[in-house]
C-alpha cells in the first residue's frame, strides 16, 4: 500500500556551490544554528526542509532466507559490516562464525569457530569494522574482543572488557557502553578505552531509576563512529545527538529537533510484555523515547529511526544532512546499517521469519555531485 511518504522514497537537500542556492536553502530552512560554550547547536523544527522525494532506493541484492544452501543461510545474525570493496561480513551467532560474501552475494569463506583460542569465538555479540586500518573487531560476552584483518587473519585478543558491542578506531581506541548492576546506582557509561582496555575517558553517563519493576520502554544510549572517526552519540530521553571530536574527545556539535512525543499504545505494551516472564512486574512509560537508534551515510547524513510506523509496518526515519539540518523523512524496514559508496545496507526479516541482509541501489534524481556540501 502506498503511504504519504512514498514507497522507498528518500528526501535529500539539493545543495550547490552557488551562493544563490545556498541562500535559498537558508531562506527555507526554519531552524537555527548558534554557538554555546564552544559547541555548535543546530536546532531543528518539527517539519523537515523537503517533503518531495528527490532520491529513491531499489533492492539489488538479498543474502539469506531458506532453501538456498548452508553457506548462504543465516542463523542468528548479530550484525554485519561492509568493506570498501563491497564485501559483506556477517556475524552468525548460532554457528558461531563470520560468513564473508563478495559484492555479488557469493559466499567466499567463513572465519572463526566456537572456542576460546586464537581465532575462535566465544559468545560473539557484535562486529565492527575499521576501514582505515582494515580490521574487524568481534565483541564477545566472554569479556574479550577478537580482532581479525580483512584478509581473515587473526591478529589479537583484547582481554578483560565487558560489553555487548562497540567500535575500534584506526588508533586502536575502543568505544563501549558498560552497564553497572547496582540497585542503588544503576547507570550506563560511554567509555573511551586504550588498545589494552585501560580507561582513557568517560564521555557520557545515563542512569535508570532504581526499581524492583522493569520498564521495557526506557531509553537506551546509541552511538557510532563517522567517516572521520568522530563519535556520534545519543541518549533519547530528549531529541539530541552529540558529536565528539576524534582528537579532542569533546563535544563540538549538538543536533536537536523539536518533536511531539508519541504515546505508547496498549497494543505496544501487550506486544512488549510477550518478551518477559509472567513473574516479572512491568511498569510502562506514557510516551516513547525521542527516537530508537540511528545510522549514517559515508557522506555524513544521519538517519534517525523514530517510533512512528507506517500502515505497511515500516519505521519512519528522520534525515539530517552533514551539517545537522533536518531535511527529510523516509519509511524503512528495520534495521538500516549504513549507506556506503552509493549503496544502502540493511538487516531485514523475511516472511518466513528468517533474517536477510539486503543491499539497495541509491538512485539520485539529481546529480550526486550537487548534493555534496
Amino acid at each position: 500500500m502506498m503511504n504519504r511518504f512514498g514507497i522507498y522514497s528518500l528526501v535529500f537537500v539539493l545543495a550547490t556551490a552557488t551562493s544563490v542556492v545556498e541562500a535559498s536553502f537558508h531562506d527555507k530552512w526554519m531552524g537555527t544554528i548558534f554557538e554555546e560554550a564552544g559547541v555548535t547547536i543546530i536546532r531543528n523544527p518539527k517539519e523537515p526542509l523537503h517533503k518531495t522525494p528527490i532520491l529513491e532506493i531499489e533492492e539489488e541484492l538479498s543474502i539469506g532466507g531458506s532453501g538456498i544452501g548452508e553457506d548462504h543461510e543465516l542463523g542468528q545474525v548479530r550484525g554485519f559490516v561492509v568493506d570498501n570493496d563491497g564485501q559483506i561480513y556477517v556475524l552468525d551467532g548460532r554457528a558461531p562464525h563470520i560468513k564473508i560474501f563478495d559484492s555479488s552475494g557469493k559466499h567466499i569463506r567463513s572465519i572463526g569457530q566456537k572456542g576460546q583460542g586464537p581465532g575462535e569465538l566465544d559468545m560473539p555479540s557484535a562486529v565492527s569494522i575499521n576501514r582505515k586500518k582494515e580490521e574487524l573487531a568481534v565483541f564477545e560476552l566472554s569479556r574479550r574482543i577478537s580482532v581479525f584483518s580483512l584478509g581473515c587473519v587473526f591478529l589479537r585478543h583484547i582481554e578483560n572488557i565487558w560489553t555487548r558491542g562497540g567500535h575500534i578506531d584506526s588508533k586502536g581506541n575502543i568505544y563501549v557502553i558498560n552497564d553497572f548492576v547496582n540497585p542503588e546506582d544503576p547507570r550506563f557509561e560511554l567509555k573511551k578505552l586504550a588498545s589494552d582496555a585501560s580507561l582513557i575517558d568517560i564521555l557520557a553517563v545515563y542512569t535508570s531509576p532504581p526499581s524492583p519493576k522493569i520498564n521495557p520502554f526506557l531509553p537506551h544510549g546509541t552511538f557510532l563512529l563517522d567517516k572521520e572517526e568522530n563519535l556520534v552519540y545519543g541518549y533519547p530521553s530528549s531529541y539530541e545527538i552529540h558529536y565528539f571530536g576524534a582528537e579532542s574527545g569533546k563535544v563540538f556539535r549538538k543536533v536537536v529537533r523539536d518533536y511531539d512525543p508519541l504515546e505508547i499504545t496498549d497494543e505496544g505494551k501487550e506486544e512488549k510484555s510477550k518478551s518477559y516472564s509472567s513473574k516479572v512486574t512491568l511498569v510502562f512509560s506514557k510516551y516513547h523515547s525521542a527516537y530508537k537508534r540511528f545510522f549514517m551515510s559515508d557522506e555524513g547524513h544521519l538517519f534517525v529511526q523514530t517510533w512512528e510506523i507506517t500502515e505497511d509496518g515500516k519505521s519512519i526515519h528522520d534525515i539530517f544532512d552533514s551539517k545537522g539540518r533536518f531535511i527529510g523523512r523516509i519509511p524503512l524496514n528495520p534495521s538500516g546499517m549504513e549507506i556506503l559508496n552509493g549503496k544502502y545496507y540493511a538487516l531485514e526479516t523475511g516472511e518466513d521469519g528468517r533474517q536477510i541482509v539486503k543491499r539497495y541501489t541509491v538512485n539520485w534524481k539529481v546529480e550526486t555531485e550537487a548534493l555534496k556540501e
